[in-house]
């Protein structure tokens, strides 16, 4: 009865405050790829070093399966925003989806520990929403140069509106297994004026990532 009560309470918190209007179109704008090198240990960066090499063959773009977290595309991406929920939907991807908690729940990975998204809960800090995301496989990509991580990827992302006609979003990435120690970089995105489209994503020469 305490948890349930003070779960209440954040919620009744967080429906309080006034949040800033996050929702709109976006365009990434600059930093498709991470132009700085993840600070990899020895066995993630032979890895990526694979991954490179063999771009053609095994990119999970390919096969139409998510981009996770991470890694994102010049196509637009929506916002749409509720007191309690934020969902993130991408034309460029018909397989995802994701979605941002803002009702105080802790993090469930009862029902997939292991997801290509992950499990994200958030909260507001100020004029910024702050998306914490653990829970994720290993099969997806930092960007399009085959960046790697592992499962135990943790992932803080931070999204503000400087002004009308931007959003920026700061990641943190953290990697106990594949990563030496954190790190962070920021991406840019531009307000558009159109409403994402019906897209489809269609494999006609592989079956499955090899």
């Amino acid at each position: 009865m305490k948890r349930i009560a003070i779960l209440c309470a954040l919620t009744a918190v967080a429906f309080s405050q006034k949040a800033p209007d996050l929702s709109g179109v976006w365009i990434v704008s600059s930093g498709l790829e991470i132009t700085a090198d993840p600070p990899y240990k020895p066995d993630a960066l032979k890895l990526w070093q694979e991954h490179k090499a063999n771009l053609s063959k095994i990119d999970p773009a390919q096969y139409c399966l998510p981009n996770g977290v991470v890694r994102m595309t010049n196509l637009p991406y929506k916002i749409v925003q509720t007191p309690a929920l934020v969902v993130l939907l991408s034309e460029g991807n018909t397989h995802s989806y994701r979605r941002f908690f803002l009702d105080g729940r802790p993090h469930n990975l009862d029902l997939d520990p292991n997801s290509w998204n992950g499990d994200s809960i958030a909260h507001w800090d100020k004029d910024t929403l702050v998306v914490d995301s653990i829970g994720f496989n290993d099969n997806t990509w930092f960007d399009d140069t085959g960046k790697p991580h592992s499962d135990e990827l943790h992932v803080i992302e931070r999204y503000r509106r400087p002004d009308a006609g931007h959003l920026e979003i700061q990641y943190t990435i953290e990697d106990p297994k594949a990563l030496t120690k954190p790190f962070t970089f920021t991406r840019e995105l531009v307000l558009a004026n159109r409403e994402i489209q019906e897209r489809f994503c269609t494999d006609t020469n592989r079956l499955a990532v090899k």
